[in-house]
């Protein structure tokens, strides 16, 4: 009997109300398309389950990671951009900065903590791309700078995890200063002995992969990232071939000896416990 016929003889079927599913329950993987629920993707450290895919991820994510029970102090969280050059693009810069920091309520694109992870204490400088493509800035060569000093002057090991589109060009120069003073700042505590070691994510790429993220004593990097100065597109328009397969990835990069390895970031606070404990005296922890 059709539904028309039905309503015409008064014949009704009582309806169950459908419930709706809460927003947040699901995350579908960006490259696979399977649905997983958010609690497991979280507690497996936001990659994937069924094509291990390392889901982008900002800082405070790295931080629950890392320290031991999610505990940490940060660093430095007072220091914003100023506008040294008046720059003006489709917008005004420091309204570009109010706008990226009510959006993604960080600062700047880099994170200071100090914490311990395994028991061990660490001084880590995480970089976030949502704020301005984690862009290279006064700000982000500053407090780089001074995560480095800090691990210097208390002898703590140093993390500096990139994620990054390069210098910001909104500072022009000032952007560009700061791969020589992060340079600068790690030589002297390569002098002072204590380990640095670079975790390199999707993407990391300009004036960041030409500075601190490839000076560490250990370049490290996560599964399938992107990593280069150039990106592939601007390479292959320049010199008018086609590029090798996987060219700039972290598996390309590996075997022609670019980086050191590749760490799943389910292992990494272990790898990199196990790694510190090898390359950094007892004595000095």
């Amino acid at each position: 009997m059709s539904w028309f016929q039905r309503v015409k003889e008064g014949i009704v079927t009582k309806t169950i109300d459908k419930k709706e599913t809460p927003d947040g329950i699901w995350y579908q993987c960006s490259r696979c398309k399977k649905p997983i629920l958010t609690k497991e993707f979280e507690e497996n450290c936001w990659v994937c389950m069924h094509c291990d895919f390392h889901e982008k991820i900002g800082s405070d994510e790295y931080f629950s990671i890392l320290f031991d029970y999610q505990n940490f102090t940060e660093l430095y969280d007072s220091i914003t951009s100023a506008d040294p050059l008046n720059f003006i693009d489709s917008k005004p810069y420091p309204d570009r900065i109010r706008e990226s920091m009510a959006k993604t309520e960080l600062k700047d694109a880099v994170k200071v903590a100090t914490g311990n992870m395994n028991g061990c204490k660490l001084v880590v400088a995480c970089m976030d791309f949502s704020f301005i493509g984690g862009s290279m800035g006064s700000v982000v060569g500053e407090k780089i700078s001074r995560a480095i000093d800090y691990g210097r002057e208390h002898r703590i090991p140093v993390l500096v995890i990139s994620k990054s589109g390069g210098a910001r060009m909104m500072e022009a120069a000032f952007s560009l200063m700061q791969m020589a003073k992060t340079s600068a700042k790690l030589a002297l505590l390569a002098k002072a002995g204590v380990p640095y070691i670079s975790l390199l994510t999707d993407p990391t790429t300009g004036g960041v992969t030409a500075s601190y993220a490839m000076l560490g004593d250990l370049n490290i990097a996560e599964p399938e990232a992107l990593i280069g100065f150039a990106g592939p597109r601007v390479i292959k328009e320049t010199i008018g071939k086609d590029l090798p397969k996987g060219f700039q990835r972290a598996e390309f990069l590996v075997e022609k000896g670019f980086l050191d390895y590749i760490v799943n970031r389910k292992d990494l606070k272990q790898n990199l416990t196990t790694l510190f404990s090898i390359i950094w005296d007892n004595k000095n922890k």
